[in-house]
């Protein structure tokens, strides 16, 4: 039986990506977005490539009915999740201060509580069985004060690091994954068109790269992958450098 991989957030950017890499793989697939159409419109093109099954279920998993239908679908184990990518996300302007606390909540909620709620919904019938694999989105901005946004993702490095070392042992691996800039739409739904961003051309990374280490580092058990050399030496060093500067650098681009 072919091993089943459901990643949120799949219509477009990294999930879609992940969807591509791990279809080639040989993996089945399970897309979870809001969007149906897109989602549909990249199940055809991984079936006819890669000859794998791929179910589509359009959620908004803000919605707690939708969101329970993801969970439920993950904890099925009539059908087993090998895989889960938790990757579905939003970005928000980086003044808290003048931003609606209302879709503050909502940031926190997708980035946190959502990912959250589906590693457990994962956690009892891979441990079961005795393997599965997490993956966990987070970002360089974990490392880098960086408003609400870093907040979250460092929660999600955290819980990570734990569930890796404590289910690491009994065959079920989480891992973060610590992008810096990727060329995907994740600034264009921020409103800003391609090099309105303020970011250097020498640190955007290609998505394809970005999932295809991440992979390699999921696949060796590691607690945290952090793509790219240039960005694990950036994170290196914002270990060492005092808030009031780290702050500076967590406000370059947008």
């Amino acid at each position: 039986m072919a091993k089943t991989a459901l990643i949120t957030g799949a219509s477009s950017g990294l999930g879609a990506e992940y969807a591509r890499q791990l279809a080639a793989k040989g993996a089945d697939l399970v897309l979870v977005a809001r969007d149906r159409q897109a989602l549909e419109r990249l199940a055809v093109g991984l079936r006819s490539t890669y000859g794998v099954e791929v179910e589509i279920l359009a959620a908004d998993l803000l919605k707690a009915r939708q969101r329970e239908k993801v969970e439920a679908r993950v904890a099925d184990e009539t059908r087993p999740i090998e895989v889960l990518v938790n990757n579905a996300g939003f970005g928000l302007p980086l003044a808290f201060e003048a931003n609606d606390i209302e879709d503050e909540a909502r940031h926190l909620h997708l980035h946190v509580e959502v990912p959250m709620r589906l590693t457990h919904a994962a956690l009892g019938g891979m441990l079961a069985r005795g393997h599965g694999r997490i993956v966990n989105v987070a970002s360089v901005a974990a490392f880098i004060p960086r408003s609400t946004y870093g907040a979250c993702k460092g929660w999600l490095v955290s819980f990570s690091r734990w569930a890796n070392g404590h289910y690491g042992p009994r065959g079920v691996t989480v891992t973060a994954v610590c992008p810096g800039y990727t060329h995907t739409s994740f600034h264009e739904r921020l409103g800003l068109a391609p090099g309105e961003e303020g970011v250097s051309d020498l640190m955007w990374l290609d998505a394809r790269d970005v999932v295809a280490e991440s992979l390699r580092d999921a696949a060796r058990g590691r607690a945290v992958s952090i793509p790219s050399r240039r960005y694990k030496v950036l994170v290196a060093l914002a270990r060492f450098a005092p808030p009031s500067l780290a702050a500076r650098i967590g406000e370059r681009g947008r």
